[in-house]
């Protein structure tokens, strides 16, 4: 059965009142509360067995971007995970759009989950576990900082490997990341800010919550196998359709991403962001590149169409 949450007046005055609250708003169990009083049952099994799904949204300048990419998404994961929540795809909206603003960011990372939940004997029967939601927001923080989007990243790629697709399908977003912890923990041994790592057949994959696009003689390459198909990703896509650039998901190998005129990452959490750096050599020039900086520039003006993004209703900012 469907449950309809509207922002009660009360509550919407409540955190309007507290809008200078840091930490943003959380909905658990049909009510809104601070970050801070957030929590989860040690039983459940999103902590105890990482058995769970997510998505994650930003909103920039009070505006969803691609809200509707991330939902179809999120109840995919959820479908194919076998998890029922009592919410219909309106109702989570409604609740996102809630957390933003009853949180009065107007630049927010914004998360939806569904747990495997618990089961009240503690059955290890995940049929009997009762599922959970949880949806937050937060303010906006990204992968990259400001001077790493002017100078570009140093990456390092390590020897560890994804998990395989025939283990864990990388297009449900899942909390699976001890593969990608491991290798971040490589690249600060090297001294990288961040890492990519790779996949079952010794190509590059994915990072910490980033894709990786490479630009050669004016064409851009993306991993195929084995990684998560990113919202950013997908923008990538779109965008240089629109603008008449090459693009393509396929293979590339550690000698092809040393040897790239231009890399970027794709993330929600900072969307496109420059590589200038691989190991210890610099991509190129080491600068960063035109049609990297043409893509970046792009993407953020997309957030003010409406094809592309939604307005947050703030009613009582």
């Amino acid at each position: 059965m469907t449950q309809t949450l509207p922002v009660l007046p009360a509550v919407a005055e409540h955190y309007c009142d507290q809008r200078g609250y840091p930490d943003g708003v959380a909905f658990m169990d049909g009510q809104y509360l601070p970050m801070s009083e957030a929590k989860i049952s040690v039983l459940d099994w999103g902590f105890l067995h990482s058995d769970a799904t997510y998505d994650t949204v930003h909103v920039w300048n009070g505006r969803f971007f691609r809200l509707d990419l991330h939902l179809d998404r999120f109840f995919r994961g959820m479908e194919r995970l076998r998890m029922r929540i009592p919410y219909d795809r309106e109702t989570i909206e409604s609740i996102l759009r809630n957390c933003v603003a009853l949180s009065g960011h107007k630049s927010s990372y914004v998360e939806m989950i569904c747990t495997r939940g618990s089961s009240p004997t503690f059955s290890r029967d995940p049929r009997q576990a009762e599922n959970r939601f949880i949806a937050f927001a937060v303010p906006f923080g990204s992968v990259a900082n400001k001077e790493q989007l002017e100078r570009g990243l140093h990456v390092a790629i390590s020897e560890t490997v994804r998990i395989p697709p025939k283990s864990i399908d990388p297009s449900i977003k899942n909390y699976h990341w001890l593969d990608l912890v491991k290798g971040l923990f490589d690249a600060y041994d090297m001294g990288a800010e961040t890492a990519l790592i790779l996949d079952a057949n010794g190509h590059i994959a994915e990072g910490p919550g980033f894709n990786v696009f490479v630009v050669k003689d004016g064409s851009l390459r993306t991993p195929a196998f084995g990684v998560l198909p990113g919202i950013t990703r997908r923008t990538v896509f779109d965008l240089c359709s629109e603008i008449g650039l090459s693009a393509t998901a396929a293979d590339i190998s550690r000698t092809e991403i040393k040897a790239a005129d231009e890399v970027f990452i794709t993330s929600t959490a900072g969307g496109i962001m420059p590589v200038t750096r691989i190991d210890d050599a610099p991509i190129a020039s080491g600068h960063v590149g035109f049609i990297t900086r043409q893509l970046m520039d792009l993407y953020w003006q997309k957030h003010d169409e409406p094809a592309w993004s939604s307005v947050v209703d703030y009613p009582c900012l």
